[in-house]
């Protein structure tokens, strides 16, 4: 199983990148194939708007040539994508929020191309925040939910801590147990679905 993280938070090494590690260590260990991304050193502009990629078939199609061509050539390689996030204002940070937007070439839906490039695919959140987890996450989880339904992705589900004492919340033995068996469960899910039998 092919898996591309992509890590949204603007601090490059505390909380959600710490949550990152032992989750990344369990796929790796089990012999995923990881790519690991993080946005807030890449260049990745606002969408125009201007439907130009809905025109081109068969390739994401932006006008805009930043490293948003290096983020989507990772996930047409992963066979399941996390989002990997802090909770700011009940969403994403500005990072990942702008890749959310840029995602509208990935489905052809609006101009003379038509399918998808990544219809299929499995999605999953990894996400650190304050507040109660129900309270802090449901609309961003909601949000992409609703993109999953609308591109044709798999939703696989979120795991979260909370943040109570800075970055040792993420390095409790609760805090990694958790991301270990978030991701043995996203590669249970992929073998059960390799020996699903053809209908």
């Amino acid at each position: 199983m092919n898996i591309c993280i992509l890590m949204g938070s603007p601090r490059l090494d505390k909380n959600t990148a710490e949550l990152c590690k032992p989750f990344i260590r369990e796929l790796e260990q089990n012999g995923a194939g990881i790519r690991y991304v993080t946005l807030a050193d890449k260049s990745i502009l606002p969408c125009q708007g201007c439907y130009a990629c809905q025109n081109v078939a068969g390739a994401y199609g932006c006008v805009e040539h930043d490293d948003m061509d290096q983020i989507v050539e990772g996930i047409r390689w992963a066979d399941c994508l996390v989002l990997a996030t802090p909770i700011y204002t009940w969403y994403c940070p500005a990072e990942m929020k702008a890749v959310l937007d840029r995602f509208y070439g990935m489905n052809k839906f609006y101009g003379s191309a038509g399918g998808s490039l990544w219809q299929g695919k499995k999605i999953a959140i990894l996400a650190t925040h304050g507040y109660d987890r129900s309270y802090a996450t449901e609309p961003f989880e909601m949000g992409i939910k609703r993109l999953c339904e609308h591109s044709r992705l798999n939703y696989m589900g979120l795991y979260s801590v909370r943040d109570e004492d800075d970055l040792a919340s993420f390095q409790t033995h609760e805090a990694m147990a958790g991301a270990k068996e978030f991701a043995r469960f996203l590669l249970d899910q992929a073998t059960l679905e390799g020996q699903a039998e053809p209908c």
